[in-house]
């Protein structure tokens, strides 16, 4: 499990307070984030009621493209929201 700690921790924008949160979400390597994607690991934050912003989104999304979410191009940004805000009515 250290290993696979780790191997989060090696990933742009992913600190030790955002690897506590993925795990507590169970995502606990870089292939659970591949499989389950930005949008789908930041709802399931936003499921456990934990408060995060947008900018977690983006680090997730950067996280995955090895790109600082600062850098992320601006239509990226708007789509993953969109995505998000999308899901996030359906399962409303």
């Amino acid at each position: 499990m250290a290993t696979e700690q780790s191997e989060l921790l090696q990933l742009k924008n992913l600190g030790m307070a955002s690897v506590n949160i993925l795990r507590a979400v169970g995502i606990n390597s870089y292939q659970d984030l591949q499989k389950i994607g930005a949008v789908g690991a930041y709802l399931r934050i936003k499921d456990r009621d934990i408060n995060v912003s947008k900018v977690m989104l983006y680090a997730l999304q950067g996280a995955l493209m090895d790109v600082h979410w600062n850098d992320l191009p601006p239509d990226l940004k708007t789509q993953l929201v969109a995505e998000a805000e999308k899901s996030a009515a359906i399962d409303a």
